[in-house]
């Protein structure tokens, strides 16, 4: 396979191509705003709905370790995203940071992948946000009809189409007003969070912890892989690089603050919602697994309450899904410049200084999808998208530090050596805890876009000599390289459930044996292997 594939791009090319006036964005985000934008998208469904999900389902009370957990490996992860933003301050975050490290194609791939996380994740946020708002509506005596807030076959789901289009203007707009937005919501959500907490605590039962980890450690783990749903924004920040005022110092703070401030809240709410109520009992009831924080105050008689919860939830789904709406076009933005994607769509607008048509690019797509589609499993889908990303960001740090040990750092990871695998390694756990069927589904995505780029994004690269667009050759090693990947990723869960590391029930519930799974990732290894090397024994002159 050609160099081409993995030839990098250096890091002062990178940060010089962010300075060329026609893809120049307006900086005007404090550490404050960052700080905000980080709680923003990550405070949302997952503090609302998800900690009730995970412990009645999956952790019971340990829930608070399965928050833990998520939470130190959004820390190791965290730290390595903030050495990367400090050094290269510019949007694209995890596609950026592999370009410069791991070369092309896996950028790509990783880019590829954020826009799985981004865009999944809006759909879901949006559509939770109506579910919410209709629900706040009815509760004062407006009654918007069935067919105007369901998906088809149903109906449409207008009031998610809305807020969509909405927030789509804003930003348009500009950054620091959107900055503002979020900034006022997320006070909104910290007062409700607070709120809850301060009024629950008085109601906690001991005994309701006990026992403690009723589906013992692969329950806990489960429950971390599901709530690390909860956890996914921080990474976002660093998409805004290009309009933060000072990147070098700004954006680390905004990182890891977030996600400290996050974390605190995330296991106060568990441990005071675990304390109210035994929540095992409860993972039948629809009204509990719905929204779990607004039934532990009615349990509780504080029905007033509930619908202060329900405002918070609102403006907490408004936080995230303004944040996701501002990273994916911010993605987009950074793969067309560098031509991976048309170069047109990378366009400033001249006045507000916004990537304004990836941004409307995004919007629409979001809010048709919203408006048409229910989405019934969008937290593992992006999960797996961001675990993957968070794996790429700590191996590149790695590599980057053995490759250029001494460039200038204006923030370095502490304990490198220790906090960076491990930063891997528990992405790659958690990634694997996910169910066999979110497996199936990252792998088409992934599929999906590996032929984008073979037969679009390579050929159009503005780094490295142009490619003619087909050969034998070619075919052969790029596609047997993809089919082998295939097989490789698959082989790795199947074989980690064989030796009962990670759970066989996910397997059950699509029919799947792992042994015999292995099996056939086996022939596609092989097969994927004879391709590739067929491929480099072919000469043409057509060659990748």
């Amino acid at each position: 396979m050609s160099n081409n594939l993995f030839a990098k791009k250096s890091i002062d090319s990178i940060i010089a191509q962010s300075e060329e006036k026609e893809h120049k964005l307006k900086r005007a985000l404090s550490a404050f705003d960052l700080t905000f934008l980080g709680i923003g998208a990550i405070i949302g469904a997952g503090i609302f709905v998800l900690t009730g999900v995970a412990a009645s389902i999956h952790s019971g009370p340990a829930v608070v370790l399965s928050f833990v957990v998520s939470g130190l490996a959004c820390a190791f992860a965290a730290l390595c995203y903030a050495e990367f933003a400090s050094m290269i301050p510019v949007a694209g975050s995890a596609y950026t940071y592999a370009y410069a490290t791991l070369g092309q194609l896996l950028a790509w791939i990783i880019g590829w992948d954020l826009i799985l996380e981004y865009a999944v994740g809006s759909i879901a946020v949006s559509i939770g946000w109506s579910g919410y708002f209709v629900d706040l509506l009815h509760g004062i005596g407006i009654h918007i009809p069935t067919w105007a807030c369901s998906p088809l076959p149903n109906g449409v789901n207008i009031p998610a189409a809305i807020i969509v289009t909405i927030i789509t203007i804003i930003l348009v707009i500009g950054i620091k007003e959107s900055a503002k937005v979020n900034n006022i919501m997320v006070w909104i959500v910290l007062a409700v969070i607070i709120l809850f907490v301060f009024l629950g605590i008085f109601w906690v039962r001991p005994d309701n912890w006990s026992p403690f980890i009723p589906f013992g450690w692969h329950g806990i783990m489960t429950g971390a892989a599901i709530v690390f749903f909860a956890y996914i924004g921080f990474d976002a920040v660093s998409t805004t690089a290009e309009e933060a005022r000072k990147p070098q110092r700004d954006l680390p703070i905004g990182i890891i603050a977030s996600l400290i401030i996050c974390t605190i809240l995330y296991v106060a709410v568990a441990g005071v919602l675990t304390g109210i109520l035994p929540v095992t009992e409860y993972s039948q009831n629809q009204n509990y697994l719905s929204a779990p924080i607004a039934f532990a105050l009615r349990i509780i008689k504080q029905d007033w309450a509930s619908g202060i919860i329900s405002i918070g939830a609102i403006a907490a789904l408004t936080t995230t899904l303004l944040v996701m709406l501002m990273g994916q076009p911010r993605v987009f933005f950074a793969m067309s410049r560098d031509g991976l994607l048309p170069q047109k769509i990378s366009r400033v607008h001249p006045r507000f200084q916004t990537p304004y048509i990836t941004t409307i690019i995004t919007g629409v797509t979001v809010g048709a999808i919203a408006l048409l589609v229910p989405i019934g499993t969008a937290a593992e889908l992006c999960n797996i998208g961001t675990l993957f990303a968070f794996a790429i960001v700590s191996a590149s740090v790695i590599i980057l530090r053995i490759v250029e040990p001494n460039r200038h750092r204006p923030f370095k990871t502490p304990l490198f050596y220790i906090i960076a695998p491990l930063g891997v390694l528990s992405a790659l756990y958690l990634i694997y805890n996910l169910p066999v069927l979110t497996w199936f589904r990252f792998l088409v995505w992934l599929d999906i876009g590996f032929l984008i780029y073979y037969f679009y994004s390579r050929t159009h690269s503005r780094l490295g000599k142009p490619l003619k667009p087909f050969s034998l050759k070619s075919i052969l090693e790029f596609f047997g390289f993809v089919i082998f990947m295939n097989g490789f990723l698959f082989a790795i869960l199947a074989v980690l459930t064989v030796f009962d590391i990670t759970s066989i029930k996910t397997w059950q519930e699509v029919n799947l044996d792992p042994g015999k799974s292995l099996l056939y990732c086996g022939v596609l290894i092989g097969a994927g292997l004879v391709m590739w090397i067929v491929g480099k024994l072919t000469k043409t002159k057509g060659e990748l």
